[in-house]
């Protein structure tokens, strides 16, 4: 697919992103929630062989390419490897999936209510490789604990400096300053995003266009000035530790949010799945996903 074909894919598609990119300290839940146990593997190679292993499952599976999963995140090992001997991106694109890619390398230690990215000190390289390797955008990911004004504004700050860096790299950045759910203060957590969004959006120079990655609101649509904001491609929505008819559910309330689920999507695989039985169950979850991210329902006022 061109770029021009991605956007227009991304921007009105008729589906929801899969988030296939645990990455790190993340990858033995994913494995052990696979059904993998812990002494599958004696190293990290191993144990990124599995995950590859399973994504490459996931990817080749008939219901992935049916039309309602329009875009996935990878993790920057599974952009690098191959799916039928093809490039993972390249096997992405002939199924009509837009690939992305993560590239935070993980969180700081909390402070002022939130926990910034890390740095990224070898960012251009990684942005120019996945251009090359035919990667449509990023992904990078913040955590907002606390309703903290100040702590929520820098998020926000740190997201759009990266953000311009990865557009100046030719690629569309999906940010995602995520509201934990658990939060005690987090419907003033998402009011003081949602300005702080609208504010600094609306600061950044030039006509180019984001994607945000956002938790489902506490109040159905919070977001829909976010979702017609001129800078703001397409807005998407985390699972956020929902279980998946919970996510769905409050993912029909928000008009023109679509999913980007991970554990939503995957929480009922298993390895020792007959090839009928996985792509009966991932047929399953992209059916219940598609569902709340296409078809709305009205919330009253």
């Amino acid at each position: 697919m061109q770029t021009s074909e991605m956007t227009a894919k991304i921007a009105e598609g008729n589906g929801f992103i899969a988030a296939l990119d645990q990455s790190g300290g993340s990858t033995p839940k994913a494995l052990k929630g696979y059904g993998v146990a812990d002494d599958a593997w004696s190293n990290d190679e191993e144990m990124f062989g599995l995950i590859h292993q399973m994504r490459s499952r996931i990817i080749t599976t008939p219901a992935f390419g049916n039309g309602k999963v329009i875009g996935a995140i990878l993790f920057e090992r599974t952009m690098d490897g191959q799916v039928e001997g093809k490039p993972t991106p390249q096997a992405l694109q002939d199924r009509g999936v837009v690939p992305f890619i993560k590239i935070d390398k993980g969180l700081e230690d909390e402070a002022n209510g939130v926990q910034m990215m890390k740095p990224m000190p070898e960012l251009g390289a990684l942005l120019a490789r996945s251009k090359s390797l035919g990667m449509f955008g990023t992904k990078e990911r913040s955590v907002i604990h606390s309703a903290n004004a100040q702590g929520i504004a820098a998020i926000v700050a740190q997201q759009i400096e990266v953000g311009r860096a990865v557009l100046a790299a030719g690629l569309t950045p999906m940010l995602e300053p995520e509201v934990n759910i658990t939060s005690e203060t987090r419907a003033e957590c998402d009011a003081i995003l949602l300005d702080e969004l609208t504010r600094q959006l609306s600061a950044m120079p030039g006509n180019d266009k984001v994607m945000l990655k956002l938790s489902l609101p506490v109040k159905p649509g919070l977001f829909d000035s976010l979702v017609d904001h001129p800078r703001v491609l397409r807005v998407v929505a985390l699972s956020g530790g929902y279980k998946r008819p919970e996510a769905c559910v409050e993912l029909a309330k928000n008009r023109g949010v679509i999913a980007s689920f991970s554990r939503a999507l995957l929480q009922d695989l298993r390895v020792g799945m007959s090839d009928a039985e996985f792509d009966g169950s991932l047929g399953a979850a992209i059916d219940e996903i598609h569902k709340g991210s296409t078809q709305k329902v009205a919330v009253a006022a």
